[in-house]
């Protein structure tokens, strides 16, 4: 039995609410036809990377995460998926299906949009969700922070940015989380360090910062943990459409993260998450390709149940004060005076 590790970076509002029926997917829905799966795993790499030439004009190192998914996990075999601050351990439940085969009803989105399934694969709003392939899953243990169960070892690991990998050599650290958090007996000293810090962090970005100098400290960060480009919108540009203080691009995951910044005390209201709601929003009317993901991160403390109901409804993450603080300190606090 092998152990994976596999991230859902692609199309989160619908691949999340997905895995909560049983269903792992994965993107590439260019090569979800019947017969991709079955010629793959028959006729090998050869064929697998002339498909690849024929339809896009490339080998891509990223087709390794589909052959992974397709050709190497198994029936049996373990499947880690990390989330923010958070994992959960699955087991595989059936071979790689083409997403035109997935059996749902009533699925819909994080803002409750309905997604059906056509000839050619799922759809949201009339438009093709780029996933293209599924394994049945189950559930063996969810939601297990990170931070009080995770090693060393296994919290390096699930910060690798490849859509999958195996880490059959953690599988022991996997084990020993999954029964310190059924004993609810944390393991993990990190976890105490990130308890005792993040406070004292966010008492310094407080009295230390400024609102522009907090943006810039949001944009080292995505630096920091790999973002191909990171820009600050000049003010005087930003559409009428919503506002963003911050923009992230992840080119290998075709991913775009749009942060709304608030540095205040106090409570923040929901007329942050309705402005990266409404940027987010126009910006996916372009139809790109990438996925796109609104933040809102703020130095307060707590949001109003305004804003978490809003967010809530639309797929906006919202990140409080002690949240940043300890998103810096995984980062790791090199070069930080540079950026600032």
């Amino acid at each position: 039995m092998n152990t994976w590790l596999h991230r859902i970076s692609h199309h989160a509002e619908t691949s999340y609410p997905l895995l909560e029926k049983g269903y792992l997917t994965i993107g590439f829905s260019d090569f979800c036809q019947t017969d991709f799966i079955a010629k793959t795993v028959e006729e090998g790499w050869s064929y697998f990377n002339s498909v690849f030439q024929e339809e896009w004009g490339k080998t891509p190192r990223t087709r390794h995460s589909l052959w992974r998914f397709i050709c190497e996990m198994k029936k049996g075999d373990w499947v880690l998926v990390p989330s923010w601050g958070t994992f959960s351990v699955y087991q595989i439940e059936d071979k790689a299906k083409p997403i035109t085969l997935i059996d749902i009803e009533n699925l819909r989105t994080w803002s409750e949009t309905p997604v059906t399934r056509g000839s050619d694969g799922l759809y949201c709003n009339d438009k093709l969700i780029d996933l293209g392939f599924f394994r049945k899953v189950s559930l063996i243990k969810g939601n297990i922070s990170r931070y009080d169960y995770a090693d060393s070892g296994l919290t390096s690991r699930m910060k690798i940015r490849d859509t999958n990998t195996n880490i059959t050599d953690l599988a022991q650290s996997i084990q020993k989380a999954i029964t310190a958090y059924r004993e609810n007996r944390p393991i993990n000293l990190h976890s105490q360090i990130m308890r005792a810090s993040k406070k004292e962090i966010l008492n310094l970005i407080i009295n230390e910062l400024n609102p522009d100098k907090f943006e810039h400290l949001l944009k080292w960060y995505f630096e920091k943990v790999g973002a191909s480009e990171v820009y600050i919108p000049p003010k005087k540009e930003r559409e009428k459409q919503g506002d963003a203080d911050v923009v992230a691009v992840f080119e290998p995951i075709k991913t775009i993260f749009y942060v709304q910044a608030k540095y205040h005390q106090g409570e923040t209201s929901d007329w942050a998450a309705q402005q990266i709601k409404e940027y987010t929003e126009g910006k996916n009317k372009m139809d790109d390709g990438y996925s796109k993901i609104g933040w809102v991160v703020s130095t307060s403390e707590r949001f109003s149940k305004e804003c978490m109901d809003l967010a809530k409804e639309h797929a906006v993450s919202l990140f409080s004060g002690l949240d940043i603080a300890q998103m810096i300190l995984e980062a790791g606090i090199e070069n930080l005076d540079k950026a600032l």
